[in-house]
């Protein structure tokens, strides 16, 4: 069975930073594209950054620059360092390895 957990969300001040963490079991965790998506209430769930099993690594273009994603295969985690945060991306952050396995979310809030 395969489980993905996300941690780290919560309340932050615009300009802070916020680490999301994904932990995955229950599949070769080396052999998946790693990515992170976000979902506000009424959109479409979209694209924010993605690592490749062969180290190519993308990101939406409005995170780019502010967001790092990181993956440790020994640890089947992979990370979403999130600097410079701004209102605009309050949301629900998933981790989906391959897009096919999600997890529950974890809820990031950027409010003064």
């Amino acid at each position: 069975q395969v489980h993905v957990v996300e941690s780290g969300g919560g309340l932050v001040q615009p300009g802070g930073s916020l680490r999301l963490s994904c932990v995955v079991s229950g599949i070769d965790f080396s052999a998946y594209t790693m990515g992170w998506y976000r979902q506000a209430p009424g959109k479409v769930r979209e694209f924010v950054a993605t690592a490749r099993r062969s180290g190519e690594i993308m990101y939406h273009s409005s995170v780019k620059g502010r967001f790092t994603i990181l993956r440790d295969n020994d640890k089947n985690t992979v990370y979403l360092q999130m600097n410079s945060l701004n209102i605009e991306v309050t949301t629900d952050y998933y981790c989906a390895p391959g897009i096919v396995h999600w997890g529950q979310g974890t809820q990031v809030t950027v409010s003064s």
